[in-house]
């Protein structure tokens, strides 16, 4: 699974059991991302989650970096029994936009903020199965 964490939504991918194809599976509200996640982890077998680390060019803190660091605090403790795995997302949203225009979305779609982030989660995912 790949998270996608922002302060209004946050995007969610998860991969097949082989983990091959990284696929998109949800914006959640991130208010209710907890919720959704323990709803989720009762359903599905994961192992292993990659939340998308926020960083300047230089390596310094974004806005949320500090956000996403106690998002994964809170995580760690809500569900130890998870692997957490910081990966860096530079670009993603930036990569998202891109495969919307190639792939036809309308501009209508390009705005729906959801599609972004489900697809950036996507891409944390992708890249990290070395697709």
């Amino acid at each position: 699974m790949a998270i996608d964490f922002g302060l209004k939504r946050t995007g969610i991918a998860v991969t097949d059991p082989l983990q091959i194809i990284a696929t998109a599976l949800e914006t959640v509200e991130t208010p209710k991302i907890w919720i959704f996640l323990q709803n989720y982890f009762l359903k599905e077998p994961v192992g292993k989650v990659l939340l998308g680390y926020p960083t300047q060019d230089d390596g310094s803190d974004t806005h949320s970096t500090p956000h996403i660091r106690k998002f994964a605090a809170e995580f760690e403790k809500k569900f130890p029994d998870k692997s957490l795995i910081m990966r860096d997302e530079a670009f993603t949203s930036q990569k998202a936009m891109q495969i919307l225009i190639q792939g036809g979305a309308k501009k209508k779609q390009r705005r729906d903020k959801s599609n972004l982030d489900k697809l950036s989660a996507v891409i944390i995912l992708q890249e990290y199965l070395g697709h």
